[in-house]
């Protein structure tokens, strides 16, 4: 009998064996394959407002010049009908098209706070079906209850905090500031504890938390911190947008009673600390918004609140303000006072307080977080004066502690990105800030910061020793320091390599600044201003977008810039706008700053091919302009900071070089040119018209004022004076030529070296690039002097500084000279976006095998796939190896007549290009 089974089961498996083998032989083997599908352009994406988001997904496949030539969406509720391929919300149908982004749902309304899952299958060039796509979903915003109420220790009326943005320092005389901010209520500074038990009787379904915490907040779950965020939620313009944040809590639930602890901070919302201040700003003291709504397995619901049953207490943070530091007492802990079972009677009951008056609005960008951590490098003044730790990094961000002592023993931790006299050196950035600890004295105490960060790399420890007592000390020992690295958590998109060490090293130096200054704004500096200078966006937008992804973060940025932009019209060059600066008028309304309102929609556009930005932006495009047209003269404008910060024998700051009066009028013309084609991608041919004529009219007014034909100039001839007109085509055709050979002659004459600066170098470098003059780009920037990035690396720095000649500046810390990053990847790479099909539908592939660079390799993530670019010359020969995604196309131009191309497909090289679809390439050009 037992026998008869083995063989009944030995035959079963030969069956089952040869089966398999038919199945496999005839199951279609799938060509294209649908990868990294995306909802608004992000991976399941939590808070989405509109009723019609827009589905993507990149393709792969091992099959050149493949394509998509039809797909079918289907969305649904229920993991079960998903799996089977049910789309019980919507099912798109077959759709006959090439289209893999910005799809809009078109299915029945979207119910708020909802999960929606989706998947997708393609047709393939040879009109073979795709398998499903692995399940995708996306949740749409949840609703605002009113039952929520803002709580906090304080009302803003109690609390006696000033209104308006008025309180920047310089402007006001110290009695004003006293008068404003001197019976302010103590309280309304401080950090505070709540805490709200919520007792858990039934198996949670779903557990859902909306959470706003001002200025800052962290969150814990039974003393278990939620999220990794820090600085959360996203800075913004609180009168006009206060975001919030969701997270999915139901693994962190237990049966029985659960404690949510809530930590507020001032952030900058409520900046009123009284040691280094930028500026002053308060739009109340820090309050809470909270929503837990709970679904259980029975069908009920339950919602949690903010209300008046919370409790608060005073933390152990005795001082934070984003500009002056922060100071933990650890003999003020509550152990316990997070979790389950803590005694909180003595505890007092919140009120209720004035709430920001911005919409709540779900946070998309992506959380800043601690990203990187570094230990200490070297040690210096062992013995000889307050000790000095070398991290070895230039960052934002802040140190993690561990030191042992006595309760009540106190260490001070002084930060700086540089050194004078031993010492830690604040001058330039901002003083005094600090760090400070109180210890409570039981082992080994472990701390860090959480609601302020500053720009450093040096160490200075006061009040302790370091490792170990120095012989008869009795001061707490700091027995081990991290910085810890803080900045956006958004992806990196992009990698660049080449032969060259500078560039190397460059693109290294550049890319630690931005980092720094990549928080939830693009700040101009991580310690002094921490502002959102907005000039640096769009100078910088491209390095920006092949390194990062900016899909949500560009699109914060027009945001805060309409938050920003006031009645008349003017976009101010900081959003959000923390201070006015009308004091300093030209540093509240400079036309090259507020240009980033049409330039940044129309880059985003260029680069993701996704008009909603200018679709969102086009009215603030338009009072823009009226703006500038209301200062206007002639057609022509003269005031703002002109290229701020160029290369000459006087101190950096306003334009010394170029008349300040040529680049506000250029930048005039730049918006009118962009309007009139954002007006005509938008469908609006009278506007379109308009604009177009206002933009010849500008044209016409700045050859007429500034061109001298007797000498083909513009201006007093600098290298931004005739390099502008150049890039933004004012120049006439006829004059073109002799202008560049002007801006050669110049660059030349200063011993081929650059004169530009904040707003000059972008211009100057795609002039000199866009016209064939990479060999004299390369000239100009492959060495150690001053000016130019060889320098700063030269000088030992490991950030990219405010001012090219670093012993002059003030920060080291500041990435808006980093122009050169569209360089690397544009040009030295080759890789570039075509306008006909944008958003790398269609890539230009065009490489600059320029002085003697030996490889270059690069890639780009763009929101079809990636594009790779390696190049190299060897025995005579150029090779370059090309990755093209599927479903799309690129131009490869090459440097020479003369190629063979080493795949499987046949290729046409005409005149230097070649026309390809998806796939691997190698070209090899003798």
């Amino acid at each position: 009998m037992v026998k008869m089974k083995n063989t009944t089961k030995s035959r079963f498996k030969r069956l089952f064996f040869s089966l398999s083998l038919f199945l496999v032989a005839i199951l279609p083997s799938f060509s294209l394959e649908v990868t990294h599908a995306t909802c608004e352009l992000m991976s399941n994406p939590v808070g989405i407002s509109t009723q019609t988001p827009r589905l993507g997904w990149q393709l792969q496949s091992k099959t050149y010049n493949d394509k998509q030539t039809a797909y079918q969406i289907i969305v649904s509720m229920d993991n079960k009908s998903i799996e089977r391929g049910v789309g019980r919300i919507w099912n798109s149908g077959v759709v006959k098209s090439g289209q893999s982004q910005y799809i809009d749902y078109t299915g029945p309304e979207l119910k708020q706070g909802q999960r929606y899952l989706w998947r997708v299958k393609v047709w393939d060039a040879q009109k073979k079906v795709s398998g499903w796509s692995e399940i995708s979903s996306f949740e749409t915003a949840p609703p605002m209850t009113t039952a929520a109420l803002w709580i906090g220790a304080i009302s803003k009326r109690k609390s006696k905090l000033p209104e308006g943005r008025n309180f920047h320092q310089p402007s006001m005389k110290k009695k004003e500031i006293a008068d404003l901010w001197g019976p302010v209520d103590s309280l309304a500074k401080r950090s505070i504890m709540l805490r709200r038990p919520v007792a858990i009787a039934k198996k949670v379904k779903n557990a859902q938390l909306v959470i706003c915490g001002l200025g800052q907040y962290e969150l814990t779950l039974n003393g278990q911190k939620i999220g990794e965020s820090q600085f959360a939620p996203a800075w913004s313009d609180y009168d006009k947008t206060v975001y919030y944040n969701i997270y999915d809590i139901k693994k962190s639930l237990v049966q029985g009673e659960n404690v949510f602890g809530v930590l507020l901070g001032n952030g900058m919302y409520n900046v009123t600390g009284n040691r280094y201040r930028k500026l002053w700003v308060s739009f109340g003291p820090p309050t809470l918004f909270f929503i837990l709504r709970l679904k259980y397995d029975d069908g009920t619901t339950e919602q949690v609140v903010s209300d008046k049953s919370w409790k608060y207490a005073q933390s152990p943070i005795t001082f934070n303000c984003i500009y002056g530091g922060e100071d933990y007492d650890a003999t003020l802990e509550q152990q316990g006072w997070d979790k389950p079972g803590f005694n909180d009677s003595n505890w007092k009951n919140v009120v209720q307080v004035e709430g920001p008056k911005g919409e709540l609005t779900p946070q998309l960008t992506a959380p800043v977080k601690i990203m990187k951590s570094y230990d200490v490098k070297e040690v210096k003044n062992i013995g000889k004066g307050p000790v000095i730790l070398n991290m070895g990094q230039n960052l934002s961000g802040f140190p993690s502690i561990k030191v042992q002592g006595k309760k009540g023993q106190v260490i001070r931790l002084w930060v700086g990105e540089s050194l004078k006299d031993s010492t830690i050196n604040q001058s330039r950035t901002g003083k005094p800030y600090y760090f400070q600890y109180t210890l409570k004295g039981t082992g080994v105490e472990e701390w860090r910061p959480r609601f302020s960060y500053y720009g450093y790399q040096y160490i200075q420890l006061d009040g302790g020793d370091y490792l170990k007592n120095a012989p008869g000390s009795d001061k707490p020992v700091l027995l081990d320091v991290k910085s810890d690295f803080v900045y956006n958590s958004t992806p990196e998109t992009g990698t660049f390599e080449c032969s060259n060490e500078i560039y190397n090293k460059t693109h290294w130096l550049i890319n630690n600044a931005i980092k720094s200054n990549f928080q939830s704004i693009f700040t101009d500096c991580p310690h002094r201003e921490k502002l959102g200078w907005l000039e640096q966006n769009h100078l910088n937008g491209p390095g920006l977008i092949f390194n990062y992804d900016q899909t949500q973060m560009f699109a914060k940025v027009v945001r805060d810039m309409k938050d920003a932009q006031l009645s008349d019209g003017l976009v101010p060059s900081i959003a959000p706008e923390y201070t006015d600066f009308n004091f300093i008028r030209d540093f509240k309304d400079s036309p090259e700053w507020g240009a980033a309102s049409a330039i940044l929609p129309w880059m985003y556009y260029e680069y993701y091919g996704d008009a909603s930005q200018i679709e969102k932006a086009y009215p603030m495009m338009v009072r823009y302009m009226a703006y500038l047209d209301s200062k206007a003269k002639g057609d022509t404008l003269a005031f703002g900071l002109g290229d701020w910060y160029d290369y000459g024998t006087k101190p950096a700051g306003y334009s010394q070089n170029s008349q300040i009066s040529l680049s506000a009028t250029a930048f005039y013309y730049y918006c009118a040119d962009l309007v009139a084609k954002s007006a005509k991608l938008l469908g609006l041919k009278k506007e379109a018209k308009l604009y177009t004529q206002k933009a010849e009219a500008i044209r016409k007014a700045f050859n007429a004022k500034f061109f001298n034909s007797a000498t083909n100039q513009y201006g007093n001839g600098s290298q931004y004076s005739n390099a502008m007109p150049v890039f933004l085509n004012i120049a006439e055709k006829k004059n073109r030529q002799a202008v560049l050979d002007n801006l050669v002659a110049d660059i030349k004459a200063h011993g081929n070296r650059l004169t530009t600066g904040d707003i000059g170098n972008r211009f100057l470098y795609r002039v000199l690039s866009d016209n064939g003059l990479n060999d004299l780009m390369y000239t100009m920037t492959n060495h150690y002097d001053a000016p130019g990035y060889g320098f700063q690396l030269k000088y030992g720095l490991t950030t990219l500084t405010e001012q090219w000649d670093p012993s002059k500046g003030n920060s080291w810390n500041h990435f808006m000279m980093g122009q050169i990053e569209e360089w690397f990847y544009r040009s030295l790479a080759g890789i570039q976006p075509d306008m006909k099909q944008p958003g790398f539908k269609h890539t230009i592939i065009h490489p600059q095998p320029v002085g003697d660079l030996t490889y270059v390799k690069a890639s780009y993530e763009s929101v079809y796939g990636p594009v790779k670019v390696d190049w190299k010359k060897e025995d005579g020969q150029f090779r370059l190896k090309v990755s093209v995604p599927a479903n799309t196309t690129a131009t490869v131009i090459l440097p020479s007549d003369k190629v063979k191309v080493n795949q499987g497909e046949v290729i046409s090289v005409k005149k230097n290009k070649a026309e390809i679809g998806s796939g691997d390439y190698e070209f090899i050009c003798e």
